[in-house]
């Protein structure tokens, strides 16, 4: 579905990502780890067009997308989640749900449904519709745009380091949910930080380090890989 061929990315003169290789097939997860500077989220927010490539090739459904805007990514299926989150804290929660519709073309009726598989996803938000998004908790937040980014219908959401900032008990809940997602069938590009958690959702993932792929493999094969478990995982290498 996703295919990043030699992708470069630059800040200036700086080259933070460099000849990036990745594929992601139809309903997969896959992770990017690798430590804090190491080109993840430039991937990413390249990918989904906030960034324009230096050079290299994205394609979607054998499609070239790099380069194009935003708003065209999203109306080709392709949503990202942001790190941070980025909800609108002046809008209800059900107006940022709604926004996140804003490109559909569908029945009215279509919208309101996937609202209300919404709240089933998310009983919290449920319990918060009417709130303004600025008022809710870091978790209620990080489940308010994961909730927004279905809402877009996409075939494919990328996720930004949806752990950041939350208590241990609220990255197990939203967790629970990405996994969720994933094994209903939607595919998944995931940058996280914890990399035992993210190879715990994921089945393949790729090693970044200082902008380029420094590994890859199933997440099983990396969880064994000596190496990678002392430089990115705290440890040795977990065995069968």
């Amino acid at each position: 579905m996703l295919q990043l061929d030699h992708l470069t990315v630059c800040y200036g003169e700086i080259r933070a990502v460099r000849e990036v290789s990745i594929e992601v097939a139809r309903g997969e997860t896959v992770a990017l780890i690798g430590a804090n500077g190491a080109g993840k989220s430039s991937v990413l927010n390249t990918v989904a067009g906030l960034l324009k490539p230096a050079g290299g090739r994205v394609m979607l459904h054998g499609e070239p997308i790099g380069g194009l805007p935003s708003h065209a990514m999203v109306s080709r299926g392709l949503v990202l989640v942001p790190e941070g989150r980025a909800v609108l804290g002046s809008m209800s929660v059900h107006d940022n749900l709604l926004l996140g519709a804003c490109r559909r073309r569908d029945a009215r009726t279509t919208v309101r449904s996937d609202i209300a598989r919404c709240f089933e996803l998310f009983p919290r938000l449920r319990e918060r519709r009417g709130q303004l998004a600025d008022s809710l908790s870091g978790g209620e937040q990080q489940m308010l745009a994961l909730a927004r980014a279905l809402m877009a219908k996409p075939s494919i959401m990328l996720l930004d380091e949806p752990s950041m900032g939350l208590s241990p008990l609220l990255v197990k809940e939203v967790f629970k949910i990405i996994r969720r997602i994933g094994a209903e069938g939607m595919t998944l590009l995931l940058v996280e930080q914890n990399s035992k958690l993210a190879l715990s959702v994921a089945s393949r993932a790729y090693v970044m380090d200082r902008g380029s792929v420094a590994s890859s493999g199933s997440s099983a094969e990396l969880l064994r890989d000596g190496s990678v478990a002392r430089t990115y995982l705290g440890g040795e290498a977990a065995h069968p």
